[in-house]
């Protein structure tokens, strides 16, 4: 009787300290768990994750850190280019964060690689790569989380302007110096130089209306054929798909593009141009009228064909585009 009545004076207390045990336990495997990361961040600024280090540091609770992580697959027989690029870019942001004002424990990086982690691919039902997820330190990932890389690009810059918005962490990029820029402007212009004082008694090319419009010409194909916008965005070269193997060279978005796809553009374009000068010439030139009718043929085929080419790519990018000609 004496020990249950020692029972029923004392279960209150046991009670009142069960949350507060459970409350110390919790924290201290937080900062274990926040500690580990600042291991292996110091380390390394992109953490190698597989399976058991996902489910324990990025599922698993408690975690006060949020987790920005590039899902990839870099091994040789996956013949990802894209992946590698992506990857530099990664690399670059997540060491301009780690050696900068910006850094915190409160975001990590990290790569989850395809044959390291194909548990993590089948249990987030991924089947492409590379893709970028944020975990937020509190809730599920939204449709926000994760990157529109085929919109955006994988430009480290970019990129982190993506994480700013989903961390409010600020990272300003630091690029290597790339001199292949200057350097070229510096060859073009000592080139250009050399040729004028070779020919400094006779700059008649400088006013020769062929070499201004064959320039003007390049200079406007360069333009609408979609550079600037790769040069803005940086997105990559084409896509293949890790588990088809298929590679894509036109984006199936009217919102994005890939680098191929502004080639395949120029030169369509650059076609449908050369066939609009065959048929000029052969309007308004003297040659013998054999030529001019081989000419006005010529011009007419390469304005149908490349253009109807250009058309379905249209209409593959812009769904529901009701107008074809020749191929659908």
């Amino acid at each position: 009787m004496f020990g249950k009545l020692l029972f029923l004076l004392f279960l209150p207390v046991i009670i009142y300290n069960d949350p507060a045990d459970a409350q110390k336990k919790k924290e201290t495997l937080l900062s274990e768990k926040v500690t580990q990361m600042m291991e292996w961040t110091s380390k390394r600024s992109v953490i190698r994750m597989n399976g058991d280090k996902f489910r324990r540091f990025v599922k698993a609770p408690p975690r006060n850190y949020s987790v920005v992580i590039m899902f990839t697959a870099l091994q040789p027989q996956r013949q990802c280019g894209v992946c590698k690029q992506a990857d530099e870019e990664f690399q670059m942001l997540a060491n301009s964060w780690r050696y900068s004002s910006a850094f915190t424990n409160k975001v990590f990086f990290a790569t989850v690689d395809f044959d390291e982690g194909s548990d993590v691919f089948q249990m987030l039902s991924m089947n492409s790569a590379p893709t970028f997820l944020h975990f937020p330190a509190k809730g599920k990932p939204r449709k926000t989380d994760t990157y529109e890389l085929q919109v955006r690009g994988f430009a480290a810059e970019q990129l982190a302007r993506w994480v700013a918005d989903r961390t409010d962490v600020q990272i300003r990029v630091i690029r290597p110096p790339n001199y292949a820029g200057p350097l070229l402007l510096g060859f073009l212009l000592a080139v250009i130089g050399g040729l004028a004082y070779l020919r400094r008694h006779n700059l008649e090319f400088l006013f020769n209306k062929n070499v201004w419009a064959f320039s003007a010409l390049c200079f406007v194909l360069i333009m609408t054929s979609g550079q600037m916008w790769n040069h803005i965005r940086g997105p990559p070269y084409a896509h293949k798909n890790p588990s088809t193997g298929q590679v894509s060279y036109i984006h199936g978005s009217s919102q994005a593009q890939f680098v191929a796809e502004t080639h395949i553009i120029l030169l369509f374009n650059a076609a449908v141009t050369m066939g609009m000068v065959l048929l000029c010439e052969a309007a308004t030139s003297d040659m013998d009228i054999g030529k001019r009718k081989i000419m006005c043929v010529a011009g007419i085929g390469l304005v149908m064909l490349f253009f109807s080419w250009l058309l379905s790519i249209f209409r593959a990018k812009y769904h529901g585009y009701p107008y074809s000609f020749l191929m659908t």
